[in-house]
C-alpha cells in the first residue's frame, strides 16, 4: 500500500496514519518486511519523526543550521524516500513530504521560494513524476479542516515542535488545496476532519480507498483473511 497523506498542521494526519496501520494490520497483516517505523513523517522541520534518539541537543543544533544546509538535507530526504529498496516494501507510506515542504520550506526555512535554487513550488511536479514511474497506484490524502478549527487545536493542545503561525494558517490551506488539486497523482483521498471524529473518518478513508486498492494489496487483504479463518 502505497500513500502520501498530506494537509494542515493540526489537520489529524498523524492520528489518521495510526489508524490506518491499525487497519491495515487488522485486514492485511504486518508488513514485508516489517521495518523500524510503520510510516515515514520526518519532512517538515522541525519535527524530523518519532526518534527518541534525536535529542532537544541535537535538534537545536540542526535547527541552528543556515538555509543552503537545511535545503542539502531535505533533498537528501526526499532522494532516499524515493528509493527503489523502499519502494519494494509491502508498504511505503508518508506523511507531508513534498507538498509539505513546497507550502513550509520558503515561508518557515528560509529556502525553496519561487525562482531560486531548489524552488519548491515547481519542485512537486518532479517528485510526483518520479512518484508515478516507481508506484503509479500511490494514492494523495489529504487530510483537511477549517482555519477556525485548525486555530483551535492550535490553541488547546500545541505542538512542541512547531513553527506555524496563526497569520499564515488561511493561505496555507489555500495552497494545500492548489498542490493537491493540481497533483500529477491519480488516486486521491480527501477526508474533512472538522467535525468528523476518529472513527468516521478511518471509516471515511476505508470506504474511498475500496476502490483504489492495488491488485497487490487485494491479493495481500484475501490471503489474510485465508490464514485467519484457517486459525479457526
Amino acid at each position: 500500500m502505497n500513500l502520501i497523506i498530506v494537509g494542515m498542521e493540526y489537520a489529524g494526519k498523524t492520528t489518521l496514519a495510526d489508524e490506518i496501520i491499525k487497519w491495515r494490520n487488522d485486514v492485511m497483516g504486518k508488513p514485508s518486511p516489517l521495518g523500524i517505523v510503520e510510516y515515514h513523517d520526518h519532512f517538515t522541520f522541525p519535527w524530523l519523526g518519532q526518534w527518541d534518539e534525536i535529542s532537544e541537543e541535537d535538534m537545536a543544533t540542526f535547527m541552528s543550521l543556515g538555509p543552503q544546509l537545511k535545503e542539502m538535507f531535505s533533498r537528501y530526504q526526499f532522494a532516499y524516500h524515493l528509493s527503489d529498496q523502499l519502494y519494494r516494501d509491502s508498504d511505503h507510506i508518508l506523511l507531508g513530504f513534498h507538498i509539505e515542504d513546497a507550502i513550509f520550506a520558503p515561508r518557515y526555512y528560509g529556502f525553496g521560494k519561487k525562482g531560486e535554487y531548489g524552488d519548491r513550488s515547481s519542485g512537486v511536479r518532479a517528485v510526483e513524476m518520479e512518484v508515478m514511474e516507481k508506484a503509479p497506484e500511490t494514492v494523495l490524502v489529504h487530510v483537511k479542516a477549517t482555519p477556525e478549527v485548525i486555530r483551535e487545536r492550535m490553541r488547546t493542545k500545541p505542538h512542541e515542535r512547531t513553527h506555524l503561525k496563526d497569520e499564515h494558517i488561511d493561505e496555507m490551506i489555500e495552497e494545500f488545496d492548489y498542490h493537491v488539486g493540481h497533483s500529477l497523482l491519480r488516486n486521491r483521498i480527501v477526508l474533512d476532519t472538522t467535525e468528523a471524529t476518529v472513527e468516521q473518518t478511518i471509516a471515511e478513508f476505508v470506504e474511498q480507498m475500496g476502490p483504489l486498492m492495488s491488485h497487490e494489496d487485494r491479493v495481500r487483504m484475501q490471503a489474510h483473511a485465508t490464514l485467519e479463518a484457517a486459525k479457526g
